[in-house]
């Protein structure tokens, strides 16, 4: 039998496979099953601090504001105790899957200002959080801003919140940096015990028509995996740190590569948006099947053997491969060039 557990974040878990930040999470219902479909943990999707800000300023504007010139205007709207915030149910729902899940309940959160880094995270540990994953989305577009400055602002986040709160941090990263392996050992220098790699961009798109700017949302595909697989590769043997992969993981042979280029996790989203949770049992029973089949005993066992330190051409990783994709590139029959 083989045995699938890992260590994440100083946390014991069954095995590899996390439900990440996604709809899976908001309703405990599809929660429990994805555990009983053997997901070994789950991300909660992130508890944004500018929609807590919003909230706030609707709250000022129709309730607290509502006699400002108009005195008798004081009962039209009384403001109702019953009335929850969206911070107060989020905090319930962490505790509502805490009461009903045995796996550990990791909680995200996107903050705006140092301040609400740490009252939300403080508030997310108090709720009962296993861990926290920050979903640092920061889109550097100040010209005036180099990168040094924006790098700053990540590690001074983690430092306070390690000065404040003491359930394991994992930072989630964009691949958006000039020298990625270098942050990441600062990252750990600042306190974190792991790295999600990557955050997943929504990007914007333009309607032709309108000509309006409109949000759009693709799931992902296998083929984005890769390059998660490759900066793991990279990372793993280089920082003490937890790794897990998110964005493109679907099938077994993405999740096998990703363990095998050193990461101690892999978050599923979209896999599980399109496959429902029963997706999970038969990655892991493919999981179990190619690891008998290939004399592993274990998941640690084959965990980074074909990492940028172990791998039989480490150069595959790096540029030098570059040139030889390249060339090997031909068109399809009947294609003129």
């Amino acid at each position: 039998m083989v045995d699938l557990s890992t260590q994440y974040l100083g946390i014991a878990l069954a095995n590899p496979l996390i439900v990440g930040a996604s709809p899976m999470s908001k309703d405990c219902d599809l929660a429990k099953r994805c555990e009983d479909a053997g997901a070994a943990a789950l991300v909660m999707s992130s508890l944004f601090e500018e929609k807590i800000e919003a909230e706030q300023q609707k709250y000022a504007r129709f309730f607290y504001q509502q006699a400002i010139g108009h005195g008798e205007a004081d009962s039209f709207h009384p403001v109702s105790d019953s009335i929850k915030t969206y911070q107060e149910h989020y905090l319930e729902h962490l505790q509502t899957l805490k009461k009903h899940l045995a796996i550990p309940v990791m909680g995200s959160l996107n903050g705006t200002s140092m301040s609400g880094w740490l009252d939300y995270g403080r508030a997310l540990q108090e709720a009962g959080a296993d861990a926290l994953e920050l979903n640092l989305y920061y889109l550097a577009a100040d010209g005036n801003e180099d990168s040094a400055t924006v790098e700053a602002r990540y590690l001074t986040i983690i430092e306070e919140l390690k000065r404040h709160i003491h359930v394991p941090i994992a930072v989630k990263l964009s691949e958006q940096f000039s020298s990625l392996v270098h942050f990441a050992t600062r990252i750990e220098a600042a306190g974190a015990e792991g790295l999600v790699l990557f955050n997943r961009f929504y990007q914007p798109d333009i309607d032709l028509e309108t000509l309006h700017v409109m949000p759009k949302l693709e799931l992902s595909t296998s083929a984005e995996s890769l390059l998660r697989i490759r900066w793991t590769a990279m990372l793993a043997g280089r920082v003490k740190m937890s790794l897990a992969v998110t964005g493109g993981f679907h099938e077994r042979d993405d999740i096998l590569k990703a363990l095998l280029a050193g990461a101690d996790a892999v978050q599923l989203c979209s896999a599980l948006l399109l496959h429902g949770s029963a997706h999970l049992r038969d990655l892991l029973h493919a999981l179990e099947h190619w690891l008998e089949e290939h004399d592993y005993d274990s998941v640690a066992q084959c965990k980074g053997s074909v990492s940028q330190q172990h791998a039989i051409e480490p150069a595959a990783y790096a540029r030098a491969n570059y040139v030889h994709i390249l060339d090997s590139y031909s068109s399809p029959t009947g294609v003129l060039r």
